[in-house]
């Protein structure tokens, strides 16, 4: 059976480390050319090696063009489509707290907002703003709702489980296969 993870250049942990540290230099990069804006960096969770496809891509604009419709103003500083998986870079004007206050409202409220993952990033700060720092609940795992990190850890769920609710997700938000 066809699914949303069959096509695509399967990545390694190197090609995803490459990614990370590229991403961190951007982000300096926008933080120091812009030193007054808050930053986010967007980008989904996606188990296993297959990390981008045109279908992957569909279900990452999907949900950022409803992120970005709850923005006031922001600039999209930049949108990669890598084999590593799509990333979009914003420059907000709201404030920091604010901003990470959106972005944990879309990640918990809207149907595919469990997949992303948006970092909140301000200049001088030496970390991306946690829900932990504005006293909201620690992020949940997909499947069954036990803090996420714990699951990821203890690998209680496999790559298949994983990606057989994203799937379902995509078919019940586009009502087709990939």
């Amino acid at each position: 059976m066809a699914t949303i993870f069959t096509a695509g250049t399967p990545q390694t942990i190197t090609d995803m480390l490459a990614d990370r540290d590229q991403r961190v230099a951007y982000q300096q990069q926008l933080m120091t050319t812009h030193p007054q804006a808050t930053i986010a960096a967007i980008k989904l969770n996606i188990p296993g090696p297959i990390k981008n496809n045109d279908a992957l891509r569909r279900l990452f604009l999907a949900g950022v063009q409803r992120f970005e419709a709850e923005l006031s103003t922001y600039t999209v500083a930049a949108d990669w489509n890598h084999p590593a998986g799509n990333e979009r870079f914003l420059i907000l004007t709201t404030d920091f707290a604010t901003s990470k206050r959106m972005a944990v409202a879309f990640e918990e409220q809207d149907p595919l907002g469990r997949l992303y993952d948006i970092d909140i990033l301000q200049a001088g700060s030496q970390r991306a703003l946690s829900r932990t720092d504005l006293g909201l609940p620690k992020r949940r795992c997909l499947l069954c709702r036990r803090e996420a990190k714990d699951c990821a850890r203890s690998r209680r769920h496999s790559v298949a489980e994983l990606q057989q609710k994203i799937m379902t997700m995509y078919v019940t938000e586009f009502g087709d296969r990939a």
